[in-house]
């Protein structure tokens, strides 16, 4: 009988129904599974109030990560894991920072082969190099990335991301569509799952190749990645102002906090659609350039399709 780790945790709870998805085709034929949620979540109440929202911004780009919290996992012989994260400001989550830095992580992932599973609205490419760079630090072999983002367009996700996020309301707002993953890729995210069930049947979990390839696991908007590039040497910079005026939760970093924020929707107002629309126009003259990225970051899954109608 193999043994699966599925372990993350959401606010929201989306990220918790995709890696139930994962778990469920496991668990049904035979697995053992244990399901187990990073610790830390606790301390970001959900909807967030607009101030604690913005007061993680600093720390998690920093990586400046709270001590890790108590967790208990069955087991530390896994045949595999499945690891759920998700990206605050172009970064790794604090809890999922935290969890990953947490000496107790690395000896449970040291030679284990994961699958990392990312739930999130469209920019995902820095927060996803720095778990890469932890998991390998921690010797687990990473086989398979897949990658679930909200399906709306790149400007409506700016309203109907942060609508959510401060409001806990997803529907249909000013003709847009919901924000979050689109309902139907989470159902179809049991493709995932039942690929592992043969995976682990046949052994190729001991192996280095990907077990989720074929099945459209991480697709890169590579215009996206650029913009994506600029906001995090950005977010650098502010997030050492920030952190300069104060540590979390005091009034004083407020100020610093509130220019970030006009700085972040100007620059969402005019920078962003301008770089978008360029990219659109001289795409011929990125063309090398995106296929790299895409290259990248698609790796090691891709986003090819070929296996799709064998795990409907």
């Amino acid at each position: 009988m193999k043994k699966v780790l599925v372990i993350g945790a959401s606010q929201s709870g989306q990220l918790d129904r995709i890696l139930d998805r994962f778990a469920e085709p496991l668990a049904a034929a035979g697995a053992r599974v244990d399901r187990c949620a990073i610790p830390g979540f606790e301390r970001h109440p959900f909807p967030w109030s607009f101030w604690s929202f913005f007061d993680v911004f600093p720390e998690s780009v920093l990586g400046i990560a709270p001590a890790p919290g108590e967790w208990a996992i069955p087991d530390e012989d896994y045949d595999l894991v499945v690891l759920g994260y998700q990206v605050w400001f172009l970064s790794p989550s604090l809890p999922v920072a935290s969890w990953l830095a947490d000496s107790r992580t690395a000896a449970l992932l040291a030679g284990r082969p994961v699958v990392a599973v990312v739930a999130c609205r469209n920019m995902w490419l820095s927060a996803w190099s720095r778990v890469r760079a932890r998991l390998a630090a921690s010797g687990a072999r990473v086989l398979d990335h897949v990658v679930f983002t909200d399906r709306g367009s790149a400007l409506a996700s700016f309203i109907t991301t942060p609508r959510w996020l401060l409001t806990g309301r997803r529907d249909r707002f000013l003709g847009l569509a919901p924000a979050g993953v689109d309902e139907a890729e989470i159902a179809a995210a049991g493709r995932f799952g039942r690929a592992l069930v043969q995976a682990l049947a046949e052994g190729r979990e001991r192996g280095a190749s990907p077990l989720l390839s074929g099945l459209a696991a991480a697709r890169v908007d590579a215009r996206l990645a650029l913009s994506e590039r600029a906001g995090a040497r950005a977010f650098a910079l502010w997030s050492r102002l920030v952190r300069a005026c104060g540590k979390p939760g005091q009034r004083r970093r407020r100020p610093a906090l509130l220019a970030f924020v006009i700085y972040l929707i100007a620059l969402i107002l005019t920078v962003v659609p301008l770089s978008l629309t360029l990219q659109t126009l001289l795409a011929p003259l990125f063309r090398r350039r995106f296929a790299r990225i895409r290259a990248e970051f698609e790796a090691p899954s891709g986003s090819g399709r070929e296996r799709l109608e064998n795990h409907v």
